[in-house]
């Protein structure tokens, strides 16, 4: 199957030639959206990582639902969509190469055995193949953004499981943020209430997963937010319809709201 045709059940897939793919392009919405946990494929070669297909299949290696709900809102705004096509398992294009979890060993209750005691060169390897890719990739994307929108806002787009570490989570929808919380304020004024959404759960700053935010859009003044939906919200094509036109709704108004002032930095 082919990228533009992926559904809900089969993400897009990688290899050493492709580790990102950009949809729609040429979209000419003022919304650029990313979605850096779309995929679980794990290139053969790491013969997947030495995990089972039931940690594959988890949160653990993708953010299950998020990539169909980008692909929705990437209509709905005429968006172009940077999506990472790779599992984080491999690489996870929200951290910086220095952080641990880029490439993680373990993953709540999962063991990632092709993961433990990589070497320096290995994890370099990783890096340059994986993660460089989308870096450039992402800030030409940015760029091109910038110099054709009065207004552009940078929005990614992630699932989380409802159930972690043994602790169910009520949060039904996290807007995420840091150190520039303009957009971010603006769609928790504009939810309708419908749902649970709260700022910075379940993570948060301290959590490391501002990564993608802080590298592309704070340094530029460029308006953004991180949304987390819990995964039990977007599991049938239905529901995935359902939570994106909400999303839409509110991301239209907040950005709406903000005006011409979604181009400018974060009051000092």
């Amino acid at each position: 199957m082919s990228e533009g045709s992926a559904t809900l059940e089969e993400p897009l897939a990688g290899s050493r030639a492709q580790t990102v793919a950009v949809i729609n392009p040429d979209g000419a919405g003022a919304v650029l959206l990313v979605c850096e946990h779309a995929s679980n494929a794990i290139p053969a070669e790491f013969d997947d990582l030495g995990v089972g297909a039931a940690t594959k299949a988890s949160h653990a290696a993708w953010d299950p639902g998020a990539l169909a709900v980008a692909r929705h809102l990437s209509e709905m705004f005429d968006a172009p969509l940077v999506a990472q096509t790779v599992s984080r398992l491999v690489y996870d294009c929200n951290r910086p190469p220095e952080a641990d979890d880029a490439i993680p060993a373990r993953s709540e209750v999962h063991q990632i055995p092709g993961n433990t005691g990589l070497s320096a060169t290995a994890r370099a390897d990783r890096v340059e193949r994986f993660y460089r890719p989308f870096e450039r990739t992402l800030a030409q994307a940015v760029a091109r953004h910038r110099a054709t929108h009065a207004n552009p806002v940078l929005l990614t787009i992630h699932s989380f499981t409802p159930v972690y570490a043994g602790e169910r989570r009520s949060v039904e929808i996290g807007i995420l943020h840091d150190s520039d919380q303009r957009l971010a304020d603006a769609i928790l004024e504009a939810g309708d209430g419908s749902l649970d959404m709260r700022r910075n759960e379940p993570y948060g700053p301290a959590d490391g997963v501002m990564h993608t935010l802080t590298t592309h859009a704070v340094p530029h003044g460029m308006a953004n937010a991180m949304v987390e939906i819990r995964n039990d919200l977007i599991a049938t094509p239905g529901d995935v319809v359902e939570i994106a036109s909400r999303l839409a709704a509110w991301v239209s108004r907040a950005h709406a709201s903000l005006g011409a002032d979604a181009s400018k930095g974060a009051a000092a």
